[in-house]
């Protein structure tokens, strides 16, 4: 499959078995995401598992979108580590690089098989209390994921894309 394939392919997972994910594709997962391009290979990445029973719960008093799925990845960055730009004052790299970061771990579970759906519904300060995240961590994105229930599929709108020609432009 090409790259181009897999991207068409995957879609946003709102259906799970319940079956625990493969710890060797978990682990396949995660190392995309410690694999991702970060502005000056900060490297802010934070990524917390959440797994257990009561820690989904918790998850899911305070976001709606967790969908039951066996795992749930929150996707955060360290205030401490992101990039500052210097000519830019206030640009900061976190949310940026937690979403490469994020893109790879959807994108190599896709090609295993394994279903994701990216979260933005959410707020990152009741997430990061219900988890006790360390105050220089923000969230920036959970992740839920585990492997497709049967009769999972794809939103009406995910093949539906703009023309190119009006989102690219030659200057």
């Amino acid at each position: 499959m090409t790259f181009l394939e897999l991207a068409k392919m995957r879609y946003s997972v709102r259906s799970f078995k319940d079956q625990p994910i493969q710890e060797e594709h978990m682990n396949r997962i995660l190392e995309a995401g410690h694999v991702a391009p970060t502005a000056c290979n900060n490297q802010p990445q934070k990524i917390y598992i959440v797994k257990s029973e009561d820690a989904r719960k918790k998850l899911a008093s305070v976001c709606r979108c967790t969908f039951d799925a066996p795992v749930i990845l929150a996707v955060c960055y360290d205030r401490t580590r992101d990039w500052k730009n210097k000519l830019q004052p206030g640009y900061e790299s976190g949310e940026t690089d937690a979403a490469i970061v994020c893109t790879h771990m959807m994108l190599e579970a896709a090609e295993l098989g394994v279903g994701s759906c990216w979260v933005g519904y959410f707020n990152s300060e009741k997430v990061s209390e219900v988890l006790g995240l360390p105050e220089n961590v923000t969230v920036s994105a959970l992740l839920p994921m585990g492997y497709p229930a049967d009769d999972a599929k794809p939103l009406p709108l995910h093949s539906q894309y703009r023309e190119l020609s009006d989102i690219i432009s030659v200057i």
